[in-house]
């Protein structure tokens, strides 16, 4: 995205990160921001920065720990989101929540068409230790192979039948000005609710 920050691209006149926010809040108590390290420009959006533990050596797999670990006493589960998918369901917490109950899980996870999305997932805090032996001891930064040694819910995800709108598509991360442009297509044209 040309080197800005990616939460801070404006999506139709707002932040990506915004777009994120606005439809994860009525999802959860708290919301978090996870990063590397602190960034004053973040701070307009009024969220917790939770650092990495140690500055660019672990990835997404270290912010999740981080965030674990930042959880306060009585909160034990945690939503994960990326900030470049502003299309995220307004149900994505409550299907994982209830999937992760009925199987007996600690993890939940969004099956996407046949791929599992592990940075849409809900994760327990009794999962830290695990998570931490494999970012601390192993340098684990990615999620894929923690889950091969895991068990887990997932769910797979039916969002339409056509797979040709972003309306379809309610995973749909943005990563390059091109897909910027597709969403801003989207909203405009009403094919994804505001």
């Amino acid at each position: 995205m040309g080197g800005k920050l990616k939460g801070l691209v404006e999506l139709n006149g707002r932040p990506l990160l915004q777009h994120v926010i606005d439809r994860l809040q009525p999802q959860v108590s708290r919301i978090y921001l996870s990063v590397e390290q602190f960034n004053p420009a973040l701070e307009v959006f009024g969220l917790a920065q939770v650092e990495d533990p140690r500055s660019g050596s672990h990835g997404p797999f270290g912010g999740l720990m981080a965030s674990l670990q930042a959880l306060p006493e009585g909160q034990d589960w945690l939503l994960l989101l990326p900030c470049d998918a502003p299309f995220l369901p307004p149900d994505l917490g409550s299907r994982l929540h209830s999937a992760v109950l009925h199987e007996g899980t600690l993890l939940g996870v969004v099956d996407d068409a046949g791929h599992l999305q592990p940075t849409f997932s809900l994760w327990n805090r009794r999962l830290l230790p695990s998570i931490q032996q494999a970012v601390i001891e192993q340098g684990m930064g990615g999620f894929m192979q923690y889950l091969d040694g895991v068990r887990f819910s997932s769910v797979t995800w039916h969002a339409g039948n056509t797979g040709h709108t972003l309306s379809d598509l309610p995973f749909f991360n943005i990563n390059t000005p091109d897909d910027l442009r597709q969403a801003e297509s989207a909203i405009n044209s009403g094919s994804v609710l505001r």
